[in-house]
């Protein structure tokens, strides 16, 4: 182009002028793809609508002066039954003095059903465009299990979203179940106590408690086994290459250890859970620190292994529940907790193995808080990472992330950590 530039210097300077403008109107266009995008309008008044779509109770809010953006909000997992309650961002106050809109959905059901909240989420947004307007841009939002929602609306509908940001999320979907079976299949193994065979949840509970616990102990107290369950949980958990913990793993540990054993039913293909038909442990190859009596070839040799329902993966037949792919076509951007132990770190390095292999890890930021905790960020943390989102889709800025897959993890997470936890091993060593 400044080839063809230079050749118009030499015939006219009003052609000289053209290529100039077209030269410049090109480079506008690749900085800032949404630059183009018709404004929303700018004189109407802020937007305050609650209702029930679909089963699902939901809000609308959108401020005087509405630039265009809207952010779709996707809570957590709620427990029990009926419907879900409906939830605002926790940075809704900054998204709406931004300009932005927000809606959020409290789904038509609890537990964990992704795909139906994905469909709620997806008529949320539709209703906003009939109702309000046309946005400039799109970003989805999710805490916890919203974290899977962001994920696979990502990329089972990336023409609804621009941009997405999960927070403690379940950014690599179902391998969460895989995760939580793993755990609790190694707890079998380990502790020498058959618990997987238990016929109910009652019958599980009860083996647990007075077998397994006896076998294995609890963190701080743990038995000569509980050391060997220890340490296959902490690279589960996402414990480095070269052997170093996550900070502060044990202390979130701690709050999880038996929360996290899981009761498996026998009959699996008829099980109403999704996540529980669809929970595999058929890939995991598991990890342990050696002396500790307990090789990984024979770890690995000898654990239970658990096979999904027929189908409950299948990309055709339960998208939302089959494997990630990592194609991204947005910017995501993650905030984690090294010590969650509910969603753990493990999660973001496996997606980001996924974006690798789809080459599209260039469109993933990742970001981390030493902290034992789940989903607790302060607000200014989200906050930054919010405005960075908006930042990288409407002017092509990248923002700053951390590598969760280097091979020294020890100092991970210091720059987005506002202070150091008292238990913090670089604390102890100041």
């Amino acid at each position: 182009m400044l080839t063809a530039y230079r050749q118009s210097l030499r015939v006219s300077p009003r052609r000289a002028l053209v290529a100039l403008i077209a030269l410049s109107l090109a480079l506008v266009v690749t900085r800032a793809p949404w630059s183009s995008a018709p404004r929303a309008e700018s004189d109407r008044a802020a937007i305050s609508r609650s209702g029930v779509l679909g089963g699902a109770s939901y809000l609308i809010e959108a401020p005087a002066k509405w630039d265009g953006g809207l952010v779709v909000f996707a809570h957590g997992i709620q427990r029990g039954p009926g419907p879900g309650a409906v939830a605002a961002p926790p940075i809704a106050g900054h998204i709406l003095a931004g300009g932005h809109a927000w809606i959020a959905s409290g789904y038509r059901a609890r537990e964990y059903q992704p795909h139906l909240f994905i469909e709620d989420t997806n008529a949320l947004r539709e209703l906003f465009l009939k109702e309000i307007g046309q946005p400039r841009w799109t970003i989805i939002y999710g805490q916890s299990m919203g974290g899977h929602i962001v994920v696979a609306s990502l990329e089972l509908h990336p023409a609804l979203y621009q941009g997405g940001l999960a927070e403690c999320g379940l950014v690599d979907g179902i391998s969460i179940a895989d995760y939580l079976m793993a755990y609790t299949a190694a707890a079998e193994l380990i502790s020498g106590v058959p618990m997987l065979d238990a016929p109910d949840r009652e019958a599980f509970a009860r083996v647990l408690n007075e077998r397994v616990v006896p076998a294995l102990g609890l963190p701080g107290a743990y038995t000569a086994r509980g050391r060997q369950f220890d340490s296959v949980v902490k690279y589960l958990m996402g414990a480095d290459q070269a052997g170093n913990d996550l900070p502060l793993r044990l202390q979130g540990l701690q709050r999880r250890y038996l929360m996290n054993m899981m009761h498996r039913p026998r009959d699996v293909e008829n099980d109403p859970s999704p996540g529980m038909r669809a929970a595999s442990t058929v890939h995991i190859r598991y990890r342990i620190d050696p002396a500790l009596g307990l090789t990984e070839d024979e770890l690995n040799a000898r654990v239970r292994r658990l096979q999904p329902a027929k189908d409950a993966r299948s990309p055709i037949a339960n998208p939302v529940y089959a494997e990630r792919t990592g194609r991204l076509r947005a910017p995501l951007i993650t905030l984690h907790e090294t010590g969650d132990a509910w969603v753990p770190l493990s999660l973001e390095q496996s997606y980001r193995r996924r974006t690798i292999a789809a080459g599209t890890d260039h469109l993933l930021v990742q970001r981390v808080m030493r902290a034992p905790s789940h989903c607790g960020f302060d607000g200014e943390t989200r906050e930054q990472a919010f405005d960075d989102l908006v930042a990288w889709i409407e002017r092509g800025v990248r923002p700053v992330g951390e590598d969760v897959l280097a091979r020294d993890l020890s100092r991970i997470g210091l720059r987005w950590t506002m202070s150091l936890h008292p238990e913090d091993p670089l604390a102890l060593r100041r």
